[in-house]
């Protein structure tokens, strides 16, 4: 569950360095905001931060952004954003919807997405981070090579996320497993907040990769 109403998260967040306050106005030019030519990931729905930290810490040689919807919990993100010189990683507050408007053609290496809202009613499922209509914004942003990593504990989510993609015509689908911690993928695994919590009480962890290739399409 998510937090709600941290005292003071509002205003941390308007005033915090690590915060893109207006990040439109780089679209097109993320390169320049962080004054290198490294690729570019960003995490839809970052939560505390945990995973995107870690990432940052790890690989130096990548940018990353996360993004983050909730006040609370972006909050909770540039408390640990503090700890640590991490030239590599900022954040957004804004609803994933309004990734074309931050986001140029290309302009994207590798998207995560980790435990997502569900969404369960299905008139809610154009809501659905994996839903057809994210997809073709997330097609649109990443580069040629680009990919989408997702991770969930929900068994419905996941199925409906690996019928979507199997369906799409741009989208191939790579590097599914149902089990991830008992997977040939668990060696490399960076794990979030909520991970920790399910895998600790015996919950199978799925994960997949979208990737596309626009070179098709040329």
């Amino acid at each position: 569950m998510r937090l709600r109403n941290v005292k003071g998260a509002e205003e941390a967040i308007a005033h915090s360095i690590y915060v893109i306050q207006d990040p439109e106005e780089h679209k097109g030019r993320w390169n320049t905001f962080f004054g290198n030519d490294h690729p570019i990931h960003i995490e839809i729905g970052m939560g505390k931060g945990k995973f995107v930290h870690t990432l940052a810490e790890l690989h130096p040689e990548i940018n990353y952004i996360g993004i983050e919807m909730y006040s609370s919990v972006l909050y909770r993100a540039i408390e640990k954003r503090q700890e640590k010189e991490l030239p590599n990683l900022y954040f957004i507050r804004m609803d994933a919807k309004k990734l074309l408007e931050v986001f140029d053609e290309n302009e994207i290496d590798r998207i995560y997405l980790n435990f997502s809202d569900p969404w369960p009613k299905e008139r809610h499922a154009k809501r659905r981070l994996t839903s057809p209509q994210f997809l073709a914004s997330y097609d649109t942003i990443l580069n040629q090579n680009g990919i989408v990593c997702f991770k969930t504990d929900n068994r419905n989510l996941f199925d409906y996320s690996v019928e979507t993609i199997e369906e799409s015509e741009i989208w191939n689908l790579k590097d599914v497993t149902y089990d991830l911690h008992n997977s040939v993928f668990a060696k490399n695994n960076v794990m979030t907040e909520y991970e920790e919590k399910f895998s600790s009480k015996g919950m199978p962890i799925h994960r997949l990769v979208a990737a596309h290739n626009k070179s098709s399409r040329i």
